[in-house]
């Protein structure tokens, strides 16, 4: 097996692109880009600080429930890494005001014929 080209500048930038997309929508509230930036499947998976979603539909489910304030954060840490054409990762940390905890996020990102897609993310807190 020959081993991905890692981090093809050209790709490293849709997914740096895509990835500020994702969080100008999580921290603007704007349910509808989510809801097109992760992958529509019942394999799709989100665990979270509290939470573990399974499908799409329970990612969804999550979101329209949650509340639409105090969703601002600072990034720290944040480094994405591209496999090939169509597989990539990010990871980062987080910080909110106000708060002592560290958050830290990962998403797996796949290119599908309609675009990147989030196929798995884990959300998590620990103390700072």
């Amino acid at each position: 097996m020959t081993a991905p080209e890692i981090n093809l500048p050209e790709v490293l930038a849709e997914l740096q692109a895509v990835f500020a997309r994702y969080e100008d929508a999580l921290v603007n509230n704007r349910l509808d880009v989510l809801d097109v930036l992760f992958w529509h499947a019942p394999q799709t998976v989100r665990y979270g600080a509290g939470e573990n979603l399974v499908g799409i539909d329970a990612i969804r489910a999550f979101r329209a429930a949650r509340p639409a304030t105090g969703l601002a954060r600072r990034l720290l840490k944040t480094v994405l890494t591209t496999f090939g054409r169509d597989v990539g990762t990010a990871m980062t940390e987080f910080r909110r005001d106000g708060s002592a905890r560290i958050g830290r996020q990962s998403q797996t990102w796949v290119r599908f014929a309609q675009g990147w897609r989030v196929v798995a993310a884990h959300v998590s807190l620990i103390d700072g």
